[in-house]
């Protein structure tokens, strides 16, 4: 999750675009802003109230078990683990002994997140640390905002059609979005559009394979479930 994290970054930073949020309608928090601690209210408000750029994804539909969707958002460290039985070279993610998510990348770009929200119809992450979009590029200090919204609705054969979105908030120094769009240019609305569906297929895919192969899935989630 973290890498994808670092691409929508760099995405959101390089297209002009985003620069200035249209006009609509954001996703709903899992909980209201003021029914959060302080501390989380407050950091979640500097960066979603006054944001340098935001994006939003495409719904993404699918049909999986809610249990095991719902376990996989929890423990994006196990997910990555789960990507990487299946052969798929997912990044090593850590937990921290506070419970936040850890990545650090070869090229200087690290990353601390947590889930700070969460509700029966989605949750929050907040991501602090630094990135470096692409190697030609410098380390670039982020703040960012994750809300994440899903729907479940029952099926006849026991399992679920999930529906879930997910919008981005990143805060950062204008000076250096400004260069980092300079420097990147037409490739970015891609680069987003990537980002946001890379973030969405890292929970879906997991959970829709152990629902598609239920004979396969122990083996790919039992060391993941430790």
């Amino acid at each position: 999750m973290s890498r994808i994290v670092v691409l929508l970054c760099a995405a959101f930073l390089a297209c002009p675009a985003f620069a200035e949020p249209p006009t609509r309608k954001s996703l709903p928090l899992p909980v209201p802003l003021e029914e959060m601690p302080t501390v989380t209210r407050a950091a979640l408000s500097k960066v979603m109230k006054d944001p340098t750029l935001t994006a939003v994804s495409p719904v993404e539909e699918f049909v999986a078990h809610p249990d095991t969707y719902v376990w996989l958002l929890d423990r994006p460290d196990r997910t990555a683990a789960a990507w990487r039985k299946l052969g798929v070279g997912a990044v090593e993610i850590k937990t921290l002994k506070d419970g936040r998510f850890f990545w650090k990348g070869d090229d200087g770009s690290e990353l601390v997140w947590q889930s700070v929200a969460t509700g029966p119809s989605g949750r929050v992450w907040y991501a602090e640390g630094q990135v470096r979009p692409a190697s030609w590029l410098p380390i670039v200090p982020v703040t960012a905002v994750a809300v994440l919204a899903h729907t479940e609705s029952p099926r006849p054969m026991g399992d679920h059609l999930i529906k879930h979105q997910v919008e981005v908030f990143v805060h950062t120094d204008s000076k250096t979005a400004a260069l980092v769009t300079k420097m990147v240019g037409d490739s970015a609305p891609r680069m987003a559009q990537q980002g946001l569906e890379q973030m969405l297929m890292f929970f879906s895919g997991i959970a829709k394979y152990s629902h598609d192969k239920p004979e396969k899935a122990a083996t790919v989630l039992t060391d993941a479930k430790k």
